[in-house]
Parts: structure tokens; sequence; C-alpha cells
């Protein structure tokens, strides 16, 4: 393994098997991105979501995917060239990775694959110690996902930012404004069956947190383009409140909290004592909308 990526590891001061995992799986997107930048994938799309908050801007919570959309729709882009340039960087780093490519049954906006690398193999080239490298099975995967949407929303304002690991190269994000969009946007239209994606709302009271205004246009593009909201309508502060009060009342805030527990440092897991139904509506007022 790389010693640049045996660096990497060692800021993450690594306890447990899950510890080594979520570790391993940020170094793999980290490098992912710069192979992504190599090849100029930047010039056509930009990367946002969960693992854009926590790469890019200090999320203290681990996350699995990396979300991409394009600048401008193109549904015939073609994304083969930089899967081989995701796995050229990563193999240039140590890692044994594959790249499957999910094929879509209906046709849809957005394209998908997996990077895959044995997930013991790998704790043994980082020299893990063996009492958990001896706990993980031999069948046992390192998954990231890769999503890119084809037919973006508009109304957003792309951003670049220059990451320093594990060599300067530079990103291309969107503001944080309509980052949050985008997230108020999960949190009002996604729907997994009986499952919550907690990791949605713990991400919301996030942005909170940070004093971050909301991109009303961009959330009612987006609102729009899901079917969520009617084109003329006119999404006003007042309309965006209504609907997330209507969301928090529904919220299944144990299933929430069972859904983000494990990407969450000990220090972070305290603050899920807080969250209930009247906790979230209590945080509509702090929301301050960007016009």
């Amino acid at each position: 393994m790389d010693n640049v990526v045996l660096q990497m590891l060692e800021e993450y001061k690594c306890q447990s098997d899950l510890d080594y995992e979520n570790a391993l799986k940020e170094i793999m997107q980290e490098i992912a991105l710069l192979g992504l930048w190599r090849a100029k994938f930047f010039e056509h799309g930009l990367f946002y979501g969960g693992t854009a908050l926590r790469i890019l801007h200090g999320l203290p919570r681990f996350s699995e995917d990396l979300d991409f959309s394009l600048l401008k729709k193109n549904s015939s882009f073609d994304l083969q060239p930089y899967f081989r340039a995701i796995k050229s960087e990563l193999e240039s780093f140590g890692f044994q990775v594959e790249i499957d490519a999910k094929n879509k049954n209906i046709k849809t906006q957005i394209e998908s694959a997996f990077i895959k690398a044995n997930t013991k193999t790998h704790l043994i080239k980082v020299i893990t110690p063996a009492e958990i490298s001896n706990r993980i099975q031999g069948n046992q995967f390192l998954k990231i996902k890769i999503e890119l949407d084809t037919d973006p929303p508009g109304d957003f304002t792309p951003n670049i930012i220059t990451l320093f690991r594990p060599i300067p190269f530079q990103v291309k994000t969107m503001v944080m404004e309509d980052l949050f969009a985008g997230k108020v946007h999960a949190v009002l239209a996604r729907e997994w069956n009986n499952r919550v994606k907690g990791r949605d709302f713990y991400d919301y009271l996030w942005y909170l947190g940070r004093n971050t205004k909301l991109g009303l246009h961009h959330l009612e593009a987006r609102l729009i383009q899901s079917g969520h909201w009617k084109q003329g309508e006119g999404l006003t502060d007042s309309k965006c409140k209504k609907l997330l009060l209507e969301k928090f009342k529904r919220l299944n805030v144990e299933k929430a909290k069972l859904d983000v527990f494990p990407y969450l440092k000990e220090r972070e897991k305290a603050s899920l004592d807080l969250w209930s139904n009247d906790f979230f509506i209590g945080t509509i007022e702090r929301i301050i909308f960007l016009k």
C-alpha cells in the first residue's frame, strides 16, 4: 500500500473494525475524486450530497455514496471512461478494485455503479492489528456507490473547492445554499418504503447549526422535477415551512436514529437523544431563506 494512504489512515485514530472500514472507504472516495479531476470530469459535472459535505466541508459523520450531477442535461453522457480513470487512480495507490456499472431495467436519469474492494485484503495491506483483520470474513467488500444525475434541476450556482490530500486538486460542487436545498429536498421527497434515511435529517440539523441559508429557488426546481411541487405555484418561505411541518409530523424518529447511528462517532451519538417530532418541528423557525 502506498505510504500516502498509510499516512492518511493514521489521521483517523482507528480502534475498531468499523473505524478501519469507514476510514478506508473515505480514503478511496478521495482518491476516486482525484481520478475524476485528472480525467477532467468536473468540466462536465459536479460533486454534491452527504459525502461532499463530509469531504469538502467537514460533516462529522461518514458517508457511503459519491453523488454527482451534470452541469446541464445530457442523457447520452458516458461514464465508462471515468470508471477507468477512477480504477487507475485507486490502483496507483495500492488498492485492488473492481467497478461494476448497474444495468438499468427501466430508463431513468440516474447512472450508477459500485466500486468494490475486498475488505480483509485491504485491512491486511494497511497493517491492521491481527485481532481486527482476523474477524473479517474473506467475502466481505468495501463498497462505494457512484450515482450521476444526467438531468439536473436548474437554479444552482457552481463552486470550486481545493482539496489537499492525497495531492492538491480541485473539485467542482455547488455553493452551500444550494447544497442545503438539495438536502431539504431529500428530507421532503426521499421515500424508502418503510425505511427512513436518518442521515438526511442529521445533515439538515448540521446545516442549521452552521446558519447556512436555504437556496429556495434550487429547492423549488428540485421539487418540481421530482413531482412534489407544481410548476408556477411559486415556493415561498411559508409554503416551504408548511411542507417541512407535515414531514416532521409524520417522521418515524426511532427509525431515523437507527439509520444514522452507525455513521456517527461516539461524541456525536449523544445528540440523537434530542430527536423527537416536536424537536424537528421546533427547528423550522431557524431556517434562513436565500431568495
